[in-house]
């Protein structure tokens, strides 16, 4: 299976065209939050990206909310968006959880604190792919200051299920980072799109 993945596309409709583009040489599409910017554009942008017709997996970011966002995919049919939840799509089991995690500084943020999301990501099924919009703690989440501003919630989960692949985005300064939990690759995305090969 050949994924494109992407994240914190914040209302850029050019790179959604992109997007769009590229979706034609992968089997799944995978957005992994921040379509929007402080709950503005969500509409547009899910609309420009409406046009990939490849199974397409969505998680809520902390710029829109769960309720949002499937409101605005709703007359998308290849998009299934997941948030605590998961689907299998070509023989592989995909897990999302959205929002800004731990709780993030903004009052406008969509945001789960990390007994929120462990309680949330008890579902997540051993070798899944994750779409998470937060990284976890201490990969891929290093802020201009330096700090660590993933979830350990997430860390916790990903040891306890390994999954098969971990996609995330939410920190703008570790765009294109990679790192590994064990034996499972973490990526940070960004909005440009990211091809990965699941076996």
């Amino acid at each position: 299976m050949r994924l494109l993945a992407f994240s914190d596309l914040h209302r850029d409709l050019n790179q959604a065209a992109k997007l769009v583009e590229l979706s034609a040489d992968a089997d799944v599409v995978v957005g992994a939050g921040d379509f929007a910017s402080v709950h503005e554009g969500l509409e547009e942008a899910i609309t420009a990206l409406s046009a990939i017709s490849k199974p397409t997996v969505l998680v809520p970011g902390n710029n829109e909310t769960l309720d949002a966002l499937e409101q605005a995919s709703a007359a998308w049919p290849a998009a299934t968006v997941l948030h605590g939840a998961s689907a299998e799509i070509g023989g592989e089991t995909f897990f999302g959880l959205g929002a800004g995690i731990p709780t993030t500084p903004w009052s406008w943020s969509f945001d789960l604190d990390e007994s929120e999301a462990e309680q949330a990501l008890a579902g997540l099924p051993d070798g899944a792919v994750l779409v998470v919009h937060s990284p976890p703690k201490g990969h891929c989440d290093e802020s201009g200051n330096g700090m660590h501003l993933g979830s350990s919630s997430i860390v916790a989960a990903i040891e306890r299920t390994a999954p098969k692949l971990v996609v995330c985005g939410h920190i703008h300064e570790a765009w294109g980072c990679s790192s590994t939990i064990g034996s499972t690759e973490v990526c940070n995305l960004g909005p440009e799109g990211r091809f990965f090969e699941i076996e």
